[in-house]
């Protein structure tokens, strides 16, 4: 009986407890403040690529200048718009990737065929794109452009799945044609 006590008396003793609490603890909330980090990253890269993607699709819907007539962007133009946003926020345009995502849609003029869209550094630029389906008879077609392209996260989250796990995210923007 009293070697139980003696036995239940050292492991209550507080010795050495706290490191080994701090080393339970420690790997897991540095994990956790990590990850706040790099999830925060990934959100403000998917933030600043779909800007990118706005201004873009802003500019390609607008004409290149007021005393020109009607004359649309160059497809050059909305690149060197996308890659400026993105530069501005540290991101390196040359590291957009083909474009798997690239849409289809439907052509203002004639809703029944799909547009193929034309890339330019691997943004998918349409023009004269339907960009509603008028269900209702009093609703009129809406025509515009759709810009959008992928760009690579890697994440980098030590004792985790997500370990130099690479994901691609994507942004896609509309702007209406004004007339």
């Amino acid at each position: 009986m009293l070697k139980i006590k003696s036995i239940a008396r050292g492991l209550a003793a507080p010795d050495g407890a706290e490191i080994a609490e701090a080393a339970l603890v420690l790997p897991l909330v540095f994990t956790l403040i990590l990850g706040i980090v790099w999830f925060g990253r990934a959100f403000n890269i998917y933030s600043t690529i779909q800007q990118a993607a706005q201004q873009g699709a802003i500019v390609a819907a607008r004409s290149s200048c007021a005393t020109c007539g009607d004359q649309p962007s160059l497809n050059s133009t909305v690149a060197t718009t996308v890659g400026s946003v993105m530069q501005a926020s540290s991101l390196d345009p040359a590291q957009i990737p083909v474009n798997s995502n690239a849409p289809t849609p439907f052509s203002c003029v004639n809703p029944a065929v799909q547009l193929t869209c034309p890339v330019s550094g691997n943004i998918s630029i349409c023009r004269q794109a339907l960009l509603n389906s008028p269900l209702a008879a009093n609703q009129a077609a809406q025509c515009g452009t759709i810009v959008s392209f992928q760009y690579p996260f890697q994440f980098f989250l030590p004792f985790t799945s997500l370990n130099m796990q690479r994901i691609v995210l994507s942004a896609e923007a509309q702007s209406r044609m004004e007339n």
